[in-house]
């Protein structure tokens, strides 16, 4: 058995502690995770890095290569592919598209929770709005309202796209999209997919909309990095 053969577990092991320490680093997790879990998630990462110095120092001694049997062959190309993917995740790590998640995930979803209408409209996200109008969806009540929200762009089939907001307990495997519907300038192209914006505008009564519904007329749109942390909760 050759020493590379032997040294195959531990090579992926500590190559998948690296993804997720990496991870953490760079603030990737930010993007995939709520902060809540980082700790969890880089000391786990530490953890196998720590397995796979421990497991390669063993491998390293002399005559292990003798008495240590050889994996099977199965085993030993899913040790192989397991290192190759970590690798390239750290190469070329994934970059997630929020409207493409989105456009996959049932929306509107929202848990029941204290409404926001003690806050000043100007201080309520995107996702308290979008609980106010899912909970007294009349939109006399908010027309007028200024606001000023953040969030990426989400194609609607059909219609013009909206700004969203994922909502997640803990990670993107269960995001929910929220969005508001805006009222986008006449005359200009229509901002793309998963461009993020921050709009300051007001409510306004879309009364094309069967039922009317509530809208935002922005009088200002600025293009915006995306947030370090993008989520809402």
């Amino acid at each position: 058995m050759t020493l590379l053969t032997l040294l195959l577990r531990p090579l992926s092991l500590g190559l998948w502690g690296l993804v997720l320490l990496y991870s953490g680093l760079s603030g990737r997790l930010d993007l995939l995770v709520r902060s809540v879990f980082h700790p969890l998630i880089m000391g786990s990462g530490l953890a196998l890095i720590l397995l796979a110095a421990l497991e390669g120092g063993r491998c390293l001694r002399p005559g292990t290569t003798a008495r240590q049997p050889p994996p099977p062959g199965r085993e030993r190309a899913a040790l192989l592919l397991s290192a190759l993917l970590a690798l390239s995740m750290l190469i070329l790590p994934p970059v997630p598209s929020f409207a493409d998640l989105a456009a996959n995930r049932p929306s509107g979803q929202l848990e029941e929770q204290e409404l926001s209408f003690v806050l000043p409209p100007a201080q309520r996200s995107l996702s308290d709005w979008a609980r106010l109008l899912r909970s007294q969806p009349d939109p006399a009540l908010y027309a007028g309202d200024p606001v000023r929200i953040s969030g990426f762009v989400l194609p609607v089939p059909g219609q013009p796209p909206e700004l969203a907001r994922l909502l997640v307990r803990c990670c993107l495997a269960d995001a929910t999209p929220v969005g508001l519907p805006v009222r986008w300038p006449a005359g200009q192209p229509l901002p793309k997919a998963d461009q993020w914006l921050a709009l300051e505008g007001v409510m306004a009564i879309d009364s094309a909309a069967q039922p009317p519904r509530s809208q935002v007329i922005p009088r200002r749109i600025t293009p915006i990095a995306r947030p370090r942390r993008p989520f809402e909760g």
